[in-house]
């Protein structure tokens, strides 16, 4: 004879396996500790600072007057030899 089967509780098993599935396929895929966000978010911060101190230009200042070398401040023409 075949086995009887609640097919309410039957549905229900099934969606719970899946979202099992789904939840361990995310901690695999995005968990990380907390240190490892940590020390990934602040190289990121190193990097943007070393990136940002090298920029030729400065972001967002667009009443500010171009800056170049000559035009610096202790930048001369003039050899200091």
């Amino acid at each position: 004879m075949a086995d009887i089967v609640n097919l309410r509780q039957a549905r229900n098993q099934k969606a719970r396996a899946e979202q099992e599935r789904l939840a361990e396929q995310n901690r695999t895929l995005h968990g990380r500790s907390k240190a490892d966000r940590e020390r990934d978010r602040s190289i990121a911060d190193k990097a943007e600072k070393f990136v940002a101190g090298h920029r030729r230009e400065t972001s967002g200042d667009a009443d500010c007057p171009e800056v170049t070398p000559k035009h610096a401040a202790g930048f001369s023409d003039k050899s200091d030899a």
